[in-house]
């Protein structure tokens, strides 16, 4: 390890080289429970291109495995130390280089925040639409590496279908350049597309060139109260097969309602046993939150309440941007599903979800991003009770098998790291995984990036 350090520090400042174990062990795992985590031998934080590249290339010489890590607010295990290896945490890399409002596109570090990116972008009257709920805190190299989504999915689409091109060291430390900065572009294999969710097991992410759109309207939203989750999920297939297209369709379960109240203070409905949040950003938003309340109210709504104005709309909004910290309030510790399936099947998914927190005696609240089938059951357990945590285990599984069972997959959004990695192999198939393999062997002949993730 001496060998190591020395020669990280060759071309490295001494403040970007942590080797105290106090200070390297809380680089040492992301925010998923259930996932082992080793100690690092070091944890460097470059600021350039050419100090990844170094990083790389000594790691390759001297065969030690390397675990890139943005903010570690992944939800999967993907970011997790590995015993003895280097953590490359890319945070330092924040720089903004380029925003271009005619061809739309920013070029930023792997290190910015998406928050301030999302702000940044404003200022030119653009806007970068994906938008996971930790927003505040992760990095755009960190949503590039799992694929992250958003609320905003149902109208806007996920990350990857940003990022036009990337910057890439190899594990060798060669540096390459994939896809583009036009608006159009086909030449060769889309290798872009190809690091997208591939959670650092192929190269580093140092540079990325992403697409921008226009401002849109502020949203208005709407609350639907519904008496059970069925009559929701039957409202999202009705507002879906009219041709609706909103800005963000969201359901929240009688569980996360109530432990949002708990936590927030917010006075939502919390007597009701689902919550449908749709909301508009088009040009007569009023116009298209009446039909869809109608549709709200055929489906079975108890109540259909419009948002007074775009600050009573970002309130509800918040409330759902808080429904996952709210659960972990429960208990202190969660394990949160990932599980996306058609839309024909949500009410289903949510049905036997409240089955197998029934099975196990645990509370499971379910939110989800209803307008694409993207829900995130979620586990609340004490991890101090043995018993319980078995438990908790165990139903994470079972709805991951409910999800597969009713055509969808393992994860919509937050990736497969290590929590999901043996349900991967599930859901590909054997000659999917072999296929995935030998692509993993191409860019990481010894194995060196981020081992034990993924496959």
């Amino acid at each position: 390890m001496s060998e190591l350090i020395e020669a990280l520090r060759e071309e490295l400042p001494a403040d970007a080289v942590l080797t105290d174990p106090d200070v390297t062990r809380s680089y040492a795992h992301d925010m998923a429970s259930f996932c082992e985590a080793g100690t690092p031998a070091a944890v460097v934080l470059p600021r350039t291109v050419d100090q990844v590249r170094h990083v790389m290339r000594t790691a390759t010489a001297l065969r030690v495995p390397v675990v890139p890590q943005g903010a570690r607010t992944g939800l999967s295990g993907a970011a997790n130390a590995g015993e003895g290896c280097v953590v490359l945490s890319l945070v330092r890399m924040d720089r903004i280089l380029e925003i271009d409002p005619v061809n739309r596109t920013a070029v930023v570090e792997p290190g910015v925040v998406n928050a301030v990116l999302s702000r940044a972008v404003n200022e030119y009257g653009l806007s970068y639409p994906p938008d996971p709920s930790s927003w505040e805190e992760c990095t755009i190299g960190g949503n590039i590496g799992t694929g992250s989504g958003g609320l905003c999915c149902v109208k806007y689409g996920v990350t990857a279908e940003y990022v036009l091109g990337l910057d890439v060291v190899l594990p060798d430390g060669r540096l390459m350049s994939t896809g583009r900065s036009t608006a159009k572009g086909v030449a060769g294999y889309d290798l872009t597309r190809l690091f997208v969710g591939a959670e650092g097991s192929l190269g580093i992410v140092v540079r990325a060139v992403l697409a921008l759109k226009p401002v849109p309207p502020q949203q208005l939203a709407l609350a639907a109260e519904f008496p059970s989750t069925d009559a929701a999920c039957e409202a999202v297939c009705r507002i879906m097969e009219s041709g609706h297209v909103p800005s963000l369709l969201e359901l929240m379960d009688n569980t996360t309602l109530r432990a949002v109240n708990d936590l927030t203070k917010m006075g939502l409905p919390d007597t009701t046993e689902a919550l449908l949040l749709a909301a508009f950003d088009t040009a007569d938003p009023a116009a298209d939150l009446a039909a869809v309340g109608a549709l709200c109210a055929a489906a079975g709504a108890s109540e259909v309440v419009p948002a007074e104005g775009h600050a009573e709309s970002e309130l509800l909004l918040q409330a759902r941007r808080s429904a996952l910290v709210a659960l972990e309030a429960v208990t202190g510790t969660t394990m949160i599903d990932d599980v996306c399936v058609p839309r024909s099947k949500l009410a289903d998914l949510l049905k036997g979800t409240a089955a197998i927190a029934e099975k196990h005696g645990l509370t499971i609240g379910v939110c989800a991003h209803a307008g694409d089938g993207n829900t995130h059951p979620t586990v609340c357990f004490d991890p101090t009770d043995e018993e319980e945590s078995r438990h908790a285990r165990e139903s994470f599984d079972e709805i991951m098998a409910l999800g597969l069972e009713l055509g969808g997959t393992i994860t919509g959004e937050h990736g497969v790291g290590i929590l999901k990695k043996e349900w991967l192999a599930r859901e590909l198939g054997p000659v999917n995984v072999e296929m995935q393999r030998g692509i993993k062997q191409v860019f990481d002949p010894l194995g060196l990036l981020n081992p034990g993730k993924l496959f």
